[in-house]
């Protein structure tokens, strides 16, 4: 059975050089069409294998590495959403991946996010440190052809040390986070059990002939079964992305990755409720080196594709398939397509995102979205409600509404590669095209609802305090008498009833007052006056006195079972008055 071309997904940190790498690949320039020089759509290239054994030239034959496969389809991906639409049955499309790293910046949120997904998909990776060139007094050499690790060993000693630093600070970043071995690409002796780092320049094109062979050597070897594609069979691939085309109206960008795909052939899409049975009207192929979302490049018709390629499929009625949908090829008959039905409809099924009672609700613009974000929130320990392909619709804020009563930090929608929605004033809505900012965001808002529920709880609570008479600050003996005091604990408040340490009532106060200002309560750290009715310096209160807020115990259970919700210092204070109160009735508060 024939090999296909190996799938290889390109992901990293936003400005760390993933569309770079593809551009020096294949050398074109699609870079420098993209907004911000980001990527902003997803794409596909086909790199024949002349084109392999050319850049990488005499390396493959001193490495004595035959290559076999027809060449490499390299994924671009904007964030990570083209590696998670791509899926098949049992997890990603993606035979082997690219993590692009600046090695002088070394591993970011997102290049964390990237290994997360990969490691939930099961996906192997090398990793690409990229930007070498920016290393401080780095010489370019003369011949752009010369090795990697030459060029490394005939800089000046600093630089060489300066990069072998950086390498094994991103070895050792790797191993913390996920306890993973990884070593340069020269320095590993079991591919299966170390990730490849492989330093290279996109920008200076240097080191792009050891990354290439080290992918190529690596698929060939380690994959070859999953290579294995019977060409002669129906059609199975990925929407990487639905499209409004001039003179075409809607199409597919389309991964094929077994089978051949024929005008005329009937095509069964996996659809959210049941699937969508249409016709191929049309196909075009991008031309080799090409990306298929670039505006310019150059797509011919053509009557038939074979897996592996990258196809633009011209079809009636799709106007509801999502990216991420798998589509077959099958035999037009009415048992041809229940077949193909029931396949595509398992392979959604495969993959539904496990849910509890209780919990958010989550969106994206497809299903590998959907499960990528799962996956991070699983290890978050951020518990899912329901998981929904498409835009947040106002079914989803009926949904998310629910759970506001009962737990106001369940009303709430994630959004990834979703459109933006507003939040309601009972619905919190967090939409972006990364997750790791959803889930910042996400984290953020938590937190400060948190605080805000706990403001709110705490103002219908009785706040206990704790104030020491002050010496010589006794202004007047009685009627009312009128004393200084310090504010030790919780907050002072009026018409508070005052007891001593000893537990019998002392008075109530009538009056606090700061200079020439009446006040309606004060802190701690406070120094007031205060004005306690039926009193009398000298008798029945003295300088130096500790007073406390009287307390019942209605308060103090409420106090009590909601500690969460107290600082420290409120504790020590509610423990305090307790044990006054249990001198006289040892059951006090039980």
């Amino acid at each position: 059975m024939p090999i296909r071309s190996p799938i290889v997904s390109v992901l990293g940190h936003v400005d760390h050089g993933k569309s770079s790498v593809l551009d020096a690949i294949r050398d074109s320039n699609i870079l420098a069409t993209e907004a911000g020089a980001i990527t902003q759509a997803i794409g596909a290239s086909i790199v024949p294998i002349e084109t392999i054994k050319c850049k990488c030239g005499d390396l493959l034959q001193k490495m004595n590495i035959s290559l076999k496969i027809p060449g490499l389809l390299f994924i671009d991906t904007p964030g990570h959403a083209a590696f998670t639409s791509l899926r098949k049955r049992g997890g990603s499309l993606a035979d082997i991946a690219i993590v692009v790293i600046d090695i002088n910046e070394g591993f970011r949120p997102q290049t964390f996010e990237a290994i997360d997904i990969l490691r939930a998909a099961k996906t192997p990776f090398v990793i690409a440190a990229n930007k070498v060139d920016l290393s401080p007094n780095y010489r370019i050499p003369r011949e752009i052809n010369t090795p990697i690790l030459k060029q490394i060993n005939d800089q000046e000693p600093k630089v060489i040390t300066h990069i072998e630093t950086k390498l094994y600070e991103l070895v050792g970043a790797i191993h913390e986070r996920f306890g993973i071995s990884a070593e340069r690409f020269d320095r590993i002796d079991d591919f299966t059990k170390q990730i490849a780092i492989i330093p290279i320049s996109a920008k200076m094109k240097l080191g792009l002939s050891e990354l290439l062979m080290v992918i190529s050597a690596l698929t060939q070897k380690y994959l070859e079964n999953n290579l294995q594609v019977d060409v002669s069979g129906y059609a199975k691939g990925s929407i990487l992305e639905v499209k409004e085309e001039q003179g075409l109206g809607t199409t597919l960008d389309v991964i094929i990755y077994n089978g051949t795909l024929s005008v005329g052939d009937c095509v069964v899409i996996g659809g959210i409720d049941t699937p969508v049975v249409t016709k191929v009207r049309a196909l075009f192929e991008p031309a080799p080196l090409s990306e298929m979302r670039d505006k310019k490049s150059n797509f011919s018709p053509v009557k038939k594709v074979v897996a592996a390629t990258g196809v633009k499929i011209s079809c009636p009625d799709i106007d509801d398939v999502l990216s991420g949908m798998p589509i077959r090829s099958c035999e037009n008959t009415l048992k041809g397509i229940e077949e193909a039905k029931i396949e595509v409809q398992k392979e959604i099924e495969n993959a539904k995102v496990k849910t509890v009672p209780t919990g958010i609700l989550i969106k994206a613009d497809n299903i590998g979205s959907l499960e990528a974000l799962a996956h991070i929130l699983g290890e978050k320990k951020i518990p899912i409600r329901k998981a929904l392909v498409g835009p947040i619709s106002k079914k989803d804020l009926i949904d998310a509404e629910a759970s506001f009563e009962e737990d106001r930090l369940n009303s709430v929608i994630l959004g990834f590669n979703v459109p933006n929605e507003k939040s309601t004033e009972t619905v919190k809505i967090i939409t972006n095209d990364v997750i790791y900012h959803i889930i910042e965001d996400y984290e953020k808002w938590v937190e400060d609802e948190k605080k805000r529920i706990e403001q709110e709880k705490l103002k219908d609570l009785f706040k206990p305090c704790k104030v020491k008479v002050l010496q010589h600050c006794i202004f007047r003996q009685s009627n009312p008498c009128i004393v200084g005091v310090d504010v030790q604990m919780g907050i002072l408040k009026q018409n508070m009833d005052m007891i001593k340490k000893d537990g019998s009532k002392c008075s109530h106060i009538k009056s606090i007052g700061s200079g020439k200002d009446n006040l309606s309560f004060a802190e701690k750290g406070s120094q007031v006056a205060i004005g306690l009715p039926g009193v009398t310096a000298g008798r029945q209160l003295n300088e130096e006195d500790v007073l406390y807020s009287d307390l019942n115990e209605t308060q103090y259970r409420a106090l009590r079972d909601n500690k969460k919700f107290l600082s420290e210092d409120d504790i020590e204070l509610l423990k305090e008055i307790s044990e006054i109160k249990r001198k006289q009735n040892p059951l006090w508060g039980a």
